[in-house]
């Protein structure tokens, strides 16, 4: 029995995330666990800017500085060694140059909402917050990247 496909968009989407030498079958395989890391972040970084919590927000900032340091992004390591063996799906492969940009963004980004609820600009804090919410809920729900379009578009990489 064929493994069920996702869209082509999707497959596309996740392409354009650094995963072009993958057949589409492996690519639906794939797609949740891609995804894990995205929705476990987006929920922590919602909850630290709906509470301007700085610990918490500190924490992701951390978990994302080693996305960009690690073969794999944090959560990359539930998903292989706890989570996948549950699910009966294969293990993800390491993070591409474009998810290690968009970890880089998103360390940076995460700073600045701290910057801003430290020095007491919380509407800015909750605005910026929001904002890269709405990315990181993009990319959670779609497989849209942001990030990984744009190192697509300034390294001229073709998906």
């Amino acid at each position: 029995m064929s493994p069920t496909l996702i869209s082509s968009s999707r497959i596309n989407c996740i392409k354009a995330q650094g995963y072009c030498n993958y057949s589409d079958a492996n690519l639906s395989e794939l797609a949740f666990g891609n995804r894990f890391a995205y929705i476990i972040c987006s929920i922590i970084l919602l909850i630290g800017v709906t509470t301007a919590n700085i610990p918490i927000l500190a924490t992701l900032m951390i978990i994302s500085l080693f996305g960009v340091i690690l073969p794999y992004h944090p959560f990359d390591y539930i998903y292989n060694h706890l989570l996948r063996g549950v699910v009966n799906k294969p293990k993800l492969p390491p993070r591409s140059k474009q998810l290690k940009f968009a970890c880089t963004i998103a360390t940076i980004w995460i700073g600045i909402h701290i910057y801003l609820f430290y020095v007491g600009l919380t509407i800015a804090g909750y605005v910026s917050g929001g904002l890269m919410f709405s990315i990181t809920l993009l990319v959670s729900t779609t497989d849209f990247c942001i990030p990984s379009t744009i190192y697509n578009l300034l390294f001229k990489v073709q998906v």
